[in-house]
């Protein structure tokens, strides 16, 4: 048995790890192109990594999660870097790192009320918190009309969450909660 979990949390955490490197890479790129005064494409990607951390968190735990979390944020930084510019992978890498783990301590307190209730608040404060950041260091003090963008880029994200409420839903039956394995 102990063969099988390191080699299922060991796969997970990798398909993790490629998800999340692939969405905040993309968000970041897709970020700098804007859709209208309240959209950029990024706010399409983005909500995905919510989605991402959370089935971590389901699948492997809390701690395994935060691992995703934080070997995602090193990788899609450094090729943020190279592929988008300088502050806006700064940006995303502060915001990226607090809402993540803020997305993985709410949806770890909430895992065992009903089903929708942790994927869904944890996505909803974690990207409040996600969107504020983001925009404030991305766009603070240029001509971007950051304010609107990032409440577009919120309203988006809401939007979004309710929508990835179906995927999970699906995933769940597929994938067996950590917590209730060791409880």
């Amino acid at each position: 048995m102990r063969a099988f979990d390191s080699a299922y949390t060991l796969r997970g955490f990798l398909m993790g790890l490629v998800a999340m490197t692939l969405l905040v890479t993309a968000s970041n790129i897709l970020v700098q192109y804007p859709i209208n005064d309240f959209l950029t494409f990024g706010a399409l990607t983005y909500p995905a990594c919510f989605l991402v951390t959370d089935l971590c968190t389901r699948a492997l735990g809390a701690q395994q999660a935060r691992r995703v979390v934080l070997a995602g944020f090193a990788v899609a930084v450094l090729l943020s870097l190279v592929l988008a510019t300088p502050r806006i992978a700064l940006a995303s890498g502060a915001a990226f790192l607090t809402a993540q783990l803020l997305d993985v301590f709410i949806f770890d307190r909430l895992r065992r009320a009903a089903w929708w209730q942790a994927p869904l608040l944890s996505s909803f404060l974690a990207s409040a918190i996600d969107t504020a950041l983001f925009f404030g260091l991305a766009f603070w003090g240029t001509t971007v009309p950051w304010v609107t963008l990032g409440l577009g880029d919120y309203g988006v994200k809401v939007a979004l969450a309710l929508v990835m409420l179906i995927p999970f839903r699906a995933l769940i039956a597929l994938i067996p909660d950590r917590q209730a394995v060791r409880s």
